[in-house]
């Protein structure tokens, strides 16, 4: 029979469901928060790091920006699924969360990231797409642009390729680290709430 155990601030799906939801709100909003860039993963196993942008906690989705000419944009439209992992070293929590993606280059959602976007951030969208071959190490943004902020009128080619991918959050699996031993809750997206469940770690 298994020993229940107390785990201070965690002692019940309510408490665990409060705490992923309130990490991920303030991880887009906060740069020095340790899940401010997550893991990112999609098929076929490709992972990478990359910054939160936003999560709407009533459409449980999280948002990131993206070159519209990278090769996890034709990987993502074949298969939408999608892994995120967040892990707060000093928390010791680490959120894996489920779900399907989607890469958007138009509509109000794209128009408004890319007008709260720096003229600095916005000038990665002007050089070579991701992937493409040199010779030579290469940031591939043009040379005028290395360190130099482009205006307004210069950054008008980079918007074509700029997009947002969208990731529809349909599981989330919690993990707390204790030397008193690790705890373990998953929850399922079910209509507007989530259905939660103790496990095993």
């Amino acid at each position: 029979m298994m020993r229940a155990m107390a785990w201070p601030m965690f002692e019940s799906l309510e408490d665990v469901r409060r705490d992923w939801l309130g990490r991920l709100a303030r991880a887009p909003r906060d740069r020095k928060c340790a899940m401010h860039t997550p893991v990112v993963v999609s098929a076929p196993a490709d992972a990478r790091v990359m910054v939160l942008r936003a999560f709407d906690q009533a459409g449980s989705t999280l948002r990131f920006h993206t070159d519209a000419r990278s090769p996890k944009v034709a990987a993502i439209a074949a298969d939408p699924r999608m892994g995120v992992l967040f892990y707060d070293k000093s928390a010791k929590i680490q959120i894996r969360v489920r779900g399907t993606g989607r890469v958007e280059t138009t509509g109000p959602v794209v128009d408004e990231a890319w007008a709260k976007g720096t003229n600095f951030a916005r000038r990665c969208y002007l050089g070579e797409g991701p992937g493409s071959v040199s010779e030579v190490p290469t940031s591939g943004l043009p040379p005028e642009f290395e360190g130099v902020e482009p205006d307004d009128e210069q950054l008008i080619p980079a918007r074509e390729n700029f997009a947002v991918l969208l990731i529809d959050v349909a599981e989330v699996d919690w993990l707390y680290l204790a030397h008193t031993g690790h705890v373990r809750a998953q929850f399922t997206r079910a209509g507007e709430g989530w259905e939660g469940r103790w496990v095993t770690p």
